[in-house]
């Protein structure tokens, strides 16, 4: 077939460069429409429902509606995980499904289930489902900056001007808003006025409610003309509240200005965004909807910001702090300028090798032809542009040039060639061409098979590499194409037929090569026993070698999470963490801002208590720095915080962040979560492996959430007294709710803004438990009754939470890793808590993490690699119509991954799966020059009849393509070995396997293969 399809491309020259220039058109208008980001969607497909009911604690949210909830979700096909935490006053519940499920069939199954539970949840639940947004939807963060705006006008300025704007653009899943005060309406009562009036809190609620309606009465008809009636009963000011009537008593009316305040107030905070040390800021979270291109929806943000930065009042700016485009940006810059600075060195190397422009050129031009049909394919099967499918391309660049090299060094051997001066060009370059189609067709065939494994890797590791194999499978098969059409149809062109001179340098290496080859041939059995050698010591270094999921990504962006004392109040927390930053920003001069938010977002999206501060740490370009290292940085920060007593702190990035909330729920490299079923229980057997964690080499940021000690204010009724005055539980709560939290009567509509409108006690009622205690409470008679003669006044103490996960409590220990491998640290870790911790009956305890990627990543490679292997050795048998020959050409597998091993071994880096995907690349490489080689050796047999000078003539001419092919790809590799920025640490280890895996490949593939061949196959034959 391969053969049939050059004599056609042959035959058929303009229409070949036709299509060819074709091609590369459509391919670069491709390129310029992908989606671009920084990562692949890495997300399952999820639903997350927030429900909230203010005054509940943990133990009630879990019991009255986490477990109803999480019990009518277990229904829903296709889900594989339940995730649920119940803190005060919010439950949060995220629903994992199986990939390939529809976000919006999902969230209607939800939303069902949801809805038929609703009638036995409390009535003052308010919540649902979250915005269809993912775990990474963050891509944008900013402040509203102003010397002429508080807070409140602030944070009005961002709900009701800036939100909205944002909202309504294409690919916006919402915008969260933090910090500062949500303007209100209050009504502020005096319960002493009340009880001088006789009001209770009932007609006080209702007198708001029922007059601030505006309704239709219908329509008139006069004659021809029709016209609406209608009554405007809203209130539209303060003023208007103030003058409603309550009640007429003794002839005279009593109006809410009489027995309250009327004042613009606030709601209950439940968290706040400090800036810099200096003050309380309000700051912008704009989350991407899932699936949407990020790098078109921040492109339609940031234009749109712009523009209602002009709209805003005097002196009013806008802050961007955190933008993904910038991650996106950086890591699309290392990939690109690794790819070009490939190219430029491949060209080189072709020039060296070939010595001739004309070949070089006939070689190279498949690079961009290859790359354009590439991105060809990413646009037809929605593949995005992002670090990983670009890194893909980046690792295949070296190889896409190995058939163009096969082929236009055979061509122009044979155009030089006295033999075939007498031929027609175009004979000579087809003959040519035919005689390594089938080791070419083969040799890419065999490196696009031993990549396959990659596309059947599942979870978070097959939404990363998934993307990898296919733009690496893309590539290849695209120079596969171009080899055996376009390559032949250039070098007809651009190839002379003439006698040309001998490359110096190959000379200079065959002469030596052919010394080489000469002295193992005469020393067969030494050559066997140094490579047996060598491989024991490989097996040795190899076992040496730590494991892990991936390499770190640097974001450039660091965030430091800050838990306090879990009864602290907002306005104690918030003054911690400004201290915390003036302390960092004085100490630390790598920092160029600091954005801290603590507590929970509007939303919910983030479930944090008070004691709970995410801080965003803006850094200086690292050149700046006063040591370029990240690690040193971490240390420098730990300096800072150790000065603060009674914090616990981890460090994390945004999207890293994310991630290990998206895989197990918590953050960090491993969690240990503890399943069982008392709170207690759990919580005093995560202390223990917090501890035995603690002790462990390597051990970092280990952190145990406190989950005790939160006060609590009981109210009991008095369920006698209360019957006695005719006062029933839901009146007093109410009237309770009103006092310290608040409770909303209507809406007051601003133009078109539409601001609650509450009943709120005074702040004394919420900052001391005594002026409750003593409040009056009016009874419908008119009298009243001291509210703790109706409820008893107890003092609790309760977890901070509760967590879920497939309906079962369990609690969690988190740790980073540092300096060593992960799979040997968990290793460790396990075996100490195994043999230093007794768990009771129906307690278990399960790792999470990267670490449960890997585990499952190797688990799967270790099934499917055999098998393409298998494939790879039928196609070979088939190939050469020898079982021996497809062995000989085998057993330059496990020599080629000695290079790799050692390359790990000696650099420190450990075998993660870019490191696996390197060996999976170097599988592919070795067994092409295998083929390369054997296929000349069986050509020579029918005309040299000394086996030794067969293999030594055979070796000596294939000598420039194996020695091409290999240089090309390793060194293709070499800018990403010396890159930095984001992206660099996954692509490093995948070019240590393969530039030193070559080294070790290249020489047994031209020392050992032709002395096996000698051996086993030229002398029998």
């Amino acid at each position: 077939m391969s053969e049939r399809l050059i004599s056609f491309a042959l035959s058929q020259r303009f229409l070949v460069l036709l299509v060819a220039f074709g091609v590369l058109f459509f391919g670069a208008s491709s390129m310029l429409k992908l989606p671009v980001d920084a990562y692949p969607d890495i997300a399952p497909t999820q639903v997350k429902i927030i429900l909230k009911s203010s005054g509940m604690t943990p133990a009630e949210m879990e019991s009255r509606v986490m477990i109803p909830v999480e019990q009518n979700l277990q229904s829903i096909p296709n889900q594989t995980i339940v995730r649920a935490l119940a803190k005060y006053g919010l439950c949060d519940i995220t629903i994992d499904f199986e990939e390939g499920v529809d976000i919006y069939w999902a969230r209607q199954q939800v939303a069902q289930r949801l809805s038929e539970v609703k009638d036995i949840l409390p009535q003052n639940i308010t919540g649902g489902l979250a915005p269809i947004t993912t775990p990474l939807g963050e891509v944008l963060m900013f402040t509203i900056e102003s010397q002429t705006l508080d807070l409140m006008q602030k944070r009005t300025l961002l709900d009701w001007v800036i939100s909205k704007r944002i909202r309504s653009i294409d690919g916006v899943a919402g915008i969260n808003a933090l910090g500062g005060y949500v303007k209100t309406y209050e009504i502020v009562p005096d319960f002493a006025k009340m009880k001088l009036h006789k009001i209770t809190m009932q007609m006080l609620e209702s007198a708001v409610r029922k007059n601030n309606k505006n309704e239709g009465v219908g329509r008139l008809s006069i004659g021809e003309q029709s016209l609406f009636i209608r009554t405007e009963g809203r209130l539209k000011n303060l003023g208007n509240i103030s003058r409603l009537i309550i009640k007429n008593e003794d002839a005279r009316d009593v109006r809410i200005s009489d027995i309250a305040e009327v004042r613009i107030g606030s709601l209950t905070r439940g968290g706040f965004v400090t800036k810099d040390g200096k003050e309380e800021a309000v700051q912008g979270l704009i989350l991407s909807r899932k699936g949407a291109d990020a790098s078109g929806v921040l492109k339609r943000v940031n234009a749109e910001l712009k523009k209602i930065e002009k709209d805003l009042p005097k002196d009013t700016t806008l802050n961007i702090f955190y933008d993904r485009s910038d991650l996106v940006s950086k890591a699309i810059y290392t990939v690109t300028k690794a790819l070009l600075e490939a190219m430029a060195l491949i060209i080189i190397i072709l020039y060296i090798f070939l010595g001739s422009f004309a070949s070089a050129f006939s070689v190279a031009i498949i690079l961009p032809f290859a790359a354009m049909m590439t991105f060809i394919a990413m646009s037809y099967f929605g593949i995005s542009a992002n670090l990983m499918s670009l890194g893909g391309l980046a690792i295949a660049i070296g190889m896409l040039v190995d058939a163009g090299v096969v082929m236009v060094e055979n061509i122009a051997e044979h155009l030089q060639d006295e033999k075939y001066k007498d031929e027609s060009k175009l004979n000579v370059v087809l003959a040519s061409a035919k005689e390594v189609a089938t080791p070419v067709f083969t040799g890419i065939l065999i490196i696009i098979i031993v990549f396959l494994p990659l596309l059947t890797l599942e979870g978070l590791e097959g939404k990363l590499f998934v993307p990898v194999a296919l733009s690496i499978v893309f590539a290849l098969t695209s120079s596969l194409i171009l080899a055996l059409t376009f390559i032949p149809v250039i070098s007809f062109y651009v190839l002379k037929k003439a006698s040309q001179k001998q490359v110096a340098l190959m000379t200079f290496l065959e002469n030596r090569y052919e010394k080489i080859l000469r002295f193992s041939l005469f020393h067969q059995k030494s050559v066997f026993v140094g490579v047996g050698v060598l491989w024991i010591v490989a097996v040795m270094a190899y076992v040496g070698v730590g494991k892990t999921f991936m390499p770190t990504l640097d974001e450039g962006n660091i965030i430091i999470g800050i838990e306090k004392n879990p009864s602290i109040s907002l306005e104690a927390s918030r003054d911690i963490d400004l201290k915390i930053q003036k302390a960092l920003m004085r100490d630390v001069p790598e920092i160029l801002s600091i954005v801290a938010r603590g507590g929970s977002d509007e939303i919910g999206l983030d479930s944090m208590g008070l004691n709970d501060t995410d801080t965003f740490l803006v850094l200086k370009p690292k050149e700046e720095w006063r040591v370029p290292s990240n690690e040193w940085l971490l240390d420098e920060f730990r300096g800072v915080l150790d000065e603060f007593v009674g914090i616990e702190y981890s460090f994390t990035q945004p999207i890293a962040m994310r991630v290990s909330e998206m895989l197990s729920g918590s953050r960090g490299d491993i969690v240990v979560n503890i399943y069982g079923s008392d709170i207690d229980m759990l919580e005093e057997m995560a202390k223990k492996v917090a501890k035995i964690t603690e002790s462990i080499e390597g051990s970092s940021d280990v952190y145990k959430k406190a989950n005790e000690g939160v006060a609590y204010w009981e109210l009991e009724f008095k369920e006698e007294a209360m019957a006695r005055h005719g006062v029933n539980k839901d009146e007093l709560s109410n009237y309770l709710k009103a006092s310290v939290d608040g409770i909303e009567v209507g809406i007051i509509q601003e133009d078109l803004r539409r601001i609650p409108l509450m009943i709120k006690g005074d702040k004394t009622l919420q900052t001391t438990m005594s002026e409750n205690k003593n409040l009056k409470y009016v009874l419908p008679s008119g009298e009243s009754v001291e509210i703790n003669e109706l409820v008893e006044f107890k003092m609790t103490q309760g977890p901070v939470q509760i967590n879920h996960e497939n309906t079962m409590r369990k609690s969690l220990v988190q740790t980073n890793v540092v300096g060593r491998d992960l799979v040997g640290f968990v290793d460790e870790l396990s075996s100490l808590v195994e043999a230093k911790l007794e768990l009771p009956q129906g307690y278990f305890i399960e790792y999470a993490g990267e670490y449960k990627n890997q585990q499952r990543a190797s688990k799967r490679l270790s099934i499917i690699v055999p098998i393409s292997i298998v494939l790879v050795f039928i196609l070979l048998v088939v190939t050469f119509k020898s079982a021996l020959q497809a062995f000989l050409i085998f057993l330059n597998i496990p020599f080629a991954l000695i290079g790799g091993v050692f390359g790990l071994y000696y650099t420190g880096e450990y075998m993660s799966v870019p490191a696996s995907v390197g060996f999976i690349a170097l599988m592919g490489i070795a067994v092409l020059n295998g083929v390369v080689m054997l296929e000349y050796f069986n050509k020579l047999r029918g005309s040299v009849g000394d086996s030794e000078e067969l293999v030594i003539q055979g070796a000596l001419r294939r000598l420039r393509p194996v020695l091409m092919t290999a240089s090309i790809a390793a060194l293709a590799l070499i800018p990403m070995l010396f890159a930095t920025g984001p992206g660099s640490e996954i692509q490093k280890p995948l070019a240590i396997v393969i530039i030193n895996g070559l080294v070790s490949s290249t020489f047994l593939t031209l020392v050992l293969l032709p002395i096996l061949y000698h051996k086993f196959v030229a002398k029998k034959g």
